[in-house]
């Protein structure tokens, strides 16, 4: 292996390991912390030594199987029928489930993450008031085709974890966003989708 190579694949696993045993919550920053030791930032973002989000992906997803491979299965499916709840009461505004929940690769940092489609957040706001369920909102700033744009965000509390809803336009239901980690449109499923995963979980083993 060349020494660039060397430097990049330690530079995925550190930058693996901040995430998965430190909570760093971003690929930027965890990959921002885990060059520091080889170097100016610039230098290595201008070289070959810099991993991608996907490879520092298949570190995380590594780390989850070597160290919670006995309870990730669980872990999983715990959530994602926490989601499938959480979309069945947000019905009214197509919600889909997106990212570690949606993928497998989750740990016991892993908060649920959906999108959910709306004329305006205070119609989310108020059916959550209908419905009786305490949240909290916030403005989150974000790149969306090469420009800074500002999506509301909605954080509930599904029996202690988080659920982060993203309020887009509803004229941008069918516009995924690009995935940080492929740089394709972000993988997303609608309820049906999630139960059909839940149910493939669920079944019993075939019979020899």
């Amino acid at each position: 292996m060349k020494k660039a190579d060397k430097i990049r694949q330690t530079i995925a696993r550190e930058a693996a390991r901040l995430m998965y045993e430190d909570g760093v919550a971003e690929y930027r920053d965890a990959k921002r912390k885990a060059a520091k030791p080889f170097g100016p930032e610039a230098a290595l973002s201008l070289g070959s030594h810099l991993p991608s989000n996907a490879e520092i992906h298949r570190e995380l997803q590594r780390f989850i199987g070597l160290y919670e491979g006995d309870v990730q299965p669980e872990r999983l499916l715990r959530l994602r029928l926490m989601a499938l709840r959480t979309m069945e009461l947000l019905a009214p505004f197509d919600p889909l489930l997106v990212g570690s929940v949606l993928t497998g690769a989750v740990t016991e940092r892993s908060d649920i993450d959906l999108h959910l489609f709306a004329d305006s957040p205070e119609e989310v706001e108020e059916h959550l008031r209908g419905n009786g369920v305490p949240f909290d909102c916030d403005l989150v700033t974000v790149r969306k085709g090469g420009r800074l744009r500002d999506y509301p965000h909605v954080y509930l509390d599904e029996d202690g974890v988080v659920v982060e809803c993203t309020v887009y336009p509803r004229a941008e239901r069918r516009c995924a966003p690009v995935s940080s980690i492929t740089g394709r449109p972000m993988e997303r499923a609608g309820a049906k989708k999630v139960r059909r995963l839940i149910g493939e979980m669920t079944e019993p083993p075939p019979e020899e």
